[in-house]
């Protein structure tokens, strides 16, 4: 089951880092986060999962497409891409997070990158 997030743009004065400060508008994180629309690849995203509510729960689009973008470009393993996110308050706002959390996002085995539906969006086009 997927649940629509309706607020997929957060600014980045309005993350909330607990050990204060701002994230900087310029960073590479922000600004491509700026870039993707996001509303328009979650109509797209959110059509591929079942709107029974008894089943799991998929990742937002932001987090799953967010982690495999980040993936890519840095070209992590699915522990490293854990271990970045984890430590770095401006991939967590790429993923649309409101706020650091020093807790993992996901777990290493079960990354977004490897269940988000991504192979059977681009095979079904």
């Amino acid at each position: 089951m997927y649940a629509n997030h309706q607020d997929q743009q957060i600014l980045p004065g309005d993350f909330f880092l607990p050990f204060g400060g701002r994230l900087s508008e310029n960073n590479r994180w922000v600004q491509l986060a700026y870039l993707i629309p996001w509303r328009r690849v979650e109509q797209e995203y959110s059509q591929h999962f079942s709107k029974d509510p008894r089943g799991g729960r998929a990742v937002s689009v932001r987090m799953a497409l967010g982690a495999l973008i980040i993936q890519e470009r840095e070209g992590f393993s699915d522990r490293h891409l854990v271990q970045h996110i984890t430590e770095n308050p401006y991939l967590q706002y790429f993923l649309g997070l409101e706020g650091y959390v020093e807790e993992p996002p996901f777990d290493p085995h079960s990354s977004p990158t490897s269940v988000s539906g991504w192979d059977q969006m681009s095979s079904t086009r």
